[in-house]
């Protein structure tokens, strides 16, 4: 292709891999639905069923679609990068929605039954996890001053809790540059180890539970306590293919013309570059 740009193809392997992160998201999603519907009652807010809401809205928001974000620049390789930077945002921030529904239903479940809270495990590697998602998230918002215009559209400036980064950015465009390049692998890397985090935690809750629920029985390979090991699996099975194709140097977004082009302005601009790269 011209330019160095690749063809708008998927690489081989790329789309069963995500094909099957899909089967998988949606099996897991069933199989906790069939767990909370068969053995534990279903789902619904005022009553002592609330507490189920949690372990639902989990999986959904921190695993799921949490991975879905992650898979946006894998799947969408040849659009433009602000429109997969949109559809990457709104994901993690319907995620983040779900799973702060999901933490209210368990912190006034344990309200109304006079349950203590925050004393385990489970709960502590959860609440950390929610608590830097949170962060995360809201760390990768493009900060725009009043009437919705960015200031520099080269850069991508974030905001609370790096507010002043950003003005920094702005103020010094000189640095946004390497600084950029420095943050965002410090981001990818944040993204995946809160979602390893997430999993972990709901391995840890579904163990949690079960122990609360069948500790006498558990043991014996009761149907509810192999449905709950199942879920468990599939979680990390998720995981493990989400990561895989994560990890694939040659699935990444690939810089498109026009990316490529502003990349090199910028760049010219700040550090007194010609495009050729000569001083």
């Amino acid at each position: 292709a011209m330019d160095g740009v690749s063809p708008p193809t998927s690489p081989a392997g790329l789309l069963a891999y995500v094909a099957v992160s899909q089967l998988l998201g949606l099996t897991l999603l069933a199989t906790t639905g069939a767990w909370l519907g068969r053995y534990r009652g279903g789902v619904a807010w005022h009553s002592p069923l609330q507490f189920n809401a949690h372990p639902l809205c989990m999986v959904l928001g921190m695993v799921f679609l949490q991975g879905d974000a992650l898979l946006v620049y894998r799947v969408f390789r040849h659009e433009a990068k602000r429109s997969t930077k949109v559809l990457h945002a709104l994901l993690h921030g319907l995620a983040l929605v779900i799973a702060l529904v999901g933490i209210i239903a368990v912190f006034e479940s344990h309200r109304n039954e006079g349950i203590p809270d925050m004393y385990s495990l489970h709960s502590w590697c959860g609440m950390a996890t929610f608590v830097l998602y949170l962060l995360q998230v809201s760390a990768r918002a493009p900060w725009a001053p009043p009437g919705g215009k960015r200031l520099c559209s080269a850069c991508d400036i974030p905001v609370s809790p790096q507010w002043f980064l950003g003005c920094g950015f702005f103020l010094f465009p000189g640095a946004s540059f390497s600084l950029r390049g420095w943050y965002k692998p410090q981001h990818i890397f944040v993204g995946i180890a809160l979602f390893i985090l997430s999993i972990t935690s709901c391995l840890l809750g579904i163990t949690e539970m079960l122990l609360f629920k069948i500790s006498d029985s558990y043991s014996h390979f009761v149907p509810e306590g192999i449905l709950a090991n199942t879920l468990g699996v599939l979680l990390v099975a998720f995981g493990l293919v989400v990561g895989y194709v994560l990890t694939q140097e040659e699935w990444k977004h690939p810089p498109l013309t026009e990316e490529l082009a502003l990349s090199m302005d910028f760049k010219t601009l700040t550090e007194g570059e010609s495009p050729g790269g000569g001083s």
